[in-house]
């Protein structure tokens, strides 16, 4: 079967940046627009270059942050800003900003109705579907939610250092855990394919994300 993919598209919302940013913390300045940070789940130490045209503020918002003391809560993350070219936010060190932010996506399928081509809902994480089509949520549960997947049969090699019951820590789903307990993508082919084919046959079309 041949899938169609997709394209993703970034609405400037900022809400990766909320998730995730909380966890940066800037452990020193390198040069006047460099820095190392680190990730505090993944424990991830890397160095980001602050873009031009968020150069200015960035600094006035590091000197503040170094007055008030590096330990003060963050509000989302330090290099999100809103977005000069329009509404939204923002990354200033999109370039070099860390694997985690990297691997991210807001959503991985999207699922429309086959005779309207409405948009019924969204495939997040591992298997958990968001949607207000009541037929499509009961499908969901009874036919593809208990399907077999890759990254439930691999999981298990992980060497977890959280305590019990961490899997739902900060709002991460498995499928994000997937990457900051390092266990890379299992292949989920046959696993999206399935998915696809009961769609199909209950009047709808899944599209996967890149």
């Amino acid at each position: 079967m041949n899938i169609a993919m997709a394209k993703f598209e970034c609405n400037w919302c900022g809400r990766c940046c909320t998730s995730f940013g909380d966890f940066i913390k800037v452990e020193r300045q390198v040069s006047e627009h460099d820095y190392f940070c680190r990730y505090g789940i993944t424990n991830e130490l890397f160095q980001v270059h602050i873009l031009p045209e968020f150069a200015d503020e960035f600094a006035d918002k590091f000197e503040e942050m170094e007055n008030n003391g590096k330990d003060a809560p963050p509000k989302g993350c330090i290099f999100s800003f809103r977005n000069p070219n329009g509404p939204g936010f923002s990354c200033a060190i999109y370039p070099s900003r860390p694997t985690i932010c990297k691997e991210f996506l807001c959503y991985r399928m999207i699922i429309n109705h086959h005779q309207s081509g409405e948009m019924r809902g969204r495939v997040i994480g591992l298997n958990e579907l968001r949607t207000h089509d009541e037929i499509l949520e009961a499908i969901w549960k009874e036919k593809i939610a208990h399907l077999p997947h890759p990254f439930e049969e691999e999981h298990h090699k992980i060497d977890h250092s959280h305590a019990p019951g961490r899997e739902k820590a900060h709002g991460h789903d498995p499928h994000i855990l997937a990457h900051i307990y390092g266990l890379a993508h299992a292949d989920d082919r046959e696993w999206v394919e399935n998915v696809i084919t009961v769609l199909a046959a209950h009047g709808y079309h899944g599209d996967p994300v890149k």
